[in-house]
């Protein structure tokens, strides 16, 4: 009998039987998967799901502290910018002042040296003036007393003037 069974076995045509084990075997298998699978997946996914969009927040938020430090460091830049053009300004400032009071420090030692340069010459000249006229008065005194001694040596009435004269010198 069994032989018959399975010859009358349709897959077409099931038997009542073979329906209720098969949807018994279904329903026992699918609540069995649902407590061992469905929910440690689906519990994955939701753990998955929140990584991913706690993910996407923390890069939101590094994209917005980025565009932040983006903003100061161009903030940073333009001030550098600005401190170094001040800086250059005043270098350039300080130079020129620097340069014109050596200018000016060098035209007054140039005048001091010019001053002084012209008033030794003034002296020296002065000196070498005074050295010739002394020269040329002993020389006319020289060439005085050898005429006058010349002139004077014959005639006894001068030579007693003239001695004269000598003591008049003498006592003032």
């Amino acid at each position: 009998m069994l032989y018959i069974v399975l010859l009358d076995f349709s897959p077409i045509k099931p038997d009542l039987g073979l329906i209720l084990w098969t949807s018994l075997i279904f329903l026992t298998f699918w609540y069995i998967l649902g407590k061992m699978a469905f929910r440690p997946i689906a519990s994955a996914l939701k753990d998955r799901e929140t990584t991913i969009q706690e993910a996407l927040d923390e890069a939101k938020k590094a994209k917005e502290e980025m565009a932040n430090l983006k903003a100061e460091n161009e903030k940073l830049l333009v001030e550098a910018r600005e401190e170094r053009a001040i800086m250059l300004r005043e270098a350039k400032e300080s130079g020129s002042k620097i340069v014109n009071e050596a200018k000016d420090k060098a035209k007054a030692e140039t005048k001091k040296i010019l001053t002084d340069a012209k008033i030794e010459i003034d002296n020296q000249k002065n000196a070498a003036l005074t050295e010739v006229k002394n020269k040329v008065g002993i020389m006319a005194l020289d060439i005085a007393e050898k005429v006058l001694k010349k002139e004077l040596k014959g005639n006894p009435e001068q030579e007693g003037f003239v001695n004269k004269l000598v003591d008049e010198f003498n006592l003032n």
